[in-house]
């Protein structure tokens, strides 16, 4: 990991570097949040061998980032209710700029950045309304706000953009949050999660709900496959002896599909599915539980639960090659078939974000 004389190698890179590339900030393939032993909270770069190749101070705790598609800079996210959103050289580790909610919102912790890099959306909560937003985010003009579209729900979490690279993928949670209840739950009788597809532009392509008897399951992280069918995993906000898959399947144009196993398999999630990737060419997909201490494997034609793996405190996910990676809160990175890749002494938090570098 850069040490002090590595950040000024970086400095000077900087000055004498016309175009900064990944490569430059030690190449990584994720981007994580995470907490070190002295309690310090950081966004760190990931790179092939599971080592951190750079380390940044950020606030507080840490949930996502967002990875510039040609330039080493990331966006990382509050985790919620936060309200910061720290943009960062991940070269130099200066601080870029640093985005305010608006009067009335927070962010919920995740982003994505248009094709080109010119624009960041944001998932954001207009609280007084309880409505969801994606804030729009100049990054030409230094990370200005442009303004909002609605997110077609409440509680907007993950956002992803879907392979024909004019479309956004949203995770309406459902589930209202004020600032001021801390992270409290606050409509649990009435809320009705969704996914929504929007331009980028802002406009409503498609609005998607699960049945009647899922209202409760809400939507939170997502993968996208090469041919657009989504992935989504869920967290059950009902009774906890009521049963609900936590992981669902979407196309454009189709009813969602449930992934489903047995009782034992479904009751060991323990009603939460934190991180979702594709793998295995996109033929399986995989949902983390940190509270269930497991991933669970299974096979997207069929919709059923194939495999369960055992790994404590998991949540982030990612492939890394063909292989699946994940990261945990005891440090360890470790390839889906129980093989570590390494073990850190930091604390990772809950995702693993993909860097393409351009």
């Amino acid at each position: 990991m850069r040490n002090r004389r590595g950040f000024l190698a970086g400095l000077v890179a900087a000055s004498l570097t016309p175009r900064l590339s990944w490569a430059d900030a030690g190449a990584p393939a994720f981007l994580s949040a995470g907490r070190a032993p002295d309690g310090a909270y950081s966004l760190y770069g990931v790179n092939h061998q599971g080592r951190p190749v750079f380390r940044i101070p950020i606030p507080d705790r840490g949930h996502a980032a967002a990875a510039h598609p040609d330039r080493p800079e990331a966006v990382a996210f509050a985790r919620r209710p936060g309200r910061f959103a720290v943009v960062l050289n991940c070269v130099t580790g200066a601080e870029i700029a640093r985005l305010s909610a608006p009067e009335g919102r927070h962010f919920y912790g995740h982003g994505v950045f248009s094709p080109d890099g010119t624009t960041l959306y944001a998932t954001e909560n207009d609280y007084e309304a309880g409505e969801g937003r994606i804030g729009l985010w100049d990054v030409t003009g230094g990370y200005r706000r442009m303004g909002e579209v609605p997110s077609s729900g409440v509680g907007p979490h993950d956002i992803r953009l879907m392979p024909d690279s004019r479309t956004l993928v949203v995770a309406n949670g459902g589930v209202e949050t004020h600032p001021d209840s801390g992270r409290a739950k606050l409509n649990l009788p009435v809320m009705q999660p969704n996914l929504a597809y929007l331009s980028l532009e802002g406009s409503v392509l498609e609005v998607v709900q699960m049945p009647p008897e899922h209202r409760q399951n809400s939507i939170r992280h997502l993968d996208v496959r090469g041919d657009g069918l989504v992935a989504f995993a869920m967290q059950w906000q009902g009774e906890e002896t009521e049963l609900r898959p936590l992981l669902g399947l979407h196309k454009r144009g189709h009813a969602p599909q449930k992934v489903e196993g047995s009782e034992a398999e479904m009751r060991g999630m323990k009603g939460y599915g934190g991180s979702v990737a594709f793998f295995d060419g996109g033929a399986q997909v995989a949902v983390s539980s940190p509270r269930g201490g497991r991933v669970q494997l299974s096979n997207v034609t069929t919709g059923r639960i194939a495999q369960s793996v055992e790994v404590e405190d998991v949540c982030g996910l990612g492939l890394l090659g063909d292989r699946l990676l994940t990261s945990s809160g005891t440090g360890q990175l470790q390839w889906i078939d129980g093989a570590a890749l390494s073990l850190t002494n930091i604390a990772w938090d809950n995702h693993l974000v993909r860097v393409n570098a351009g």
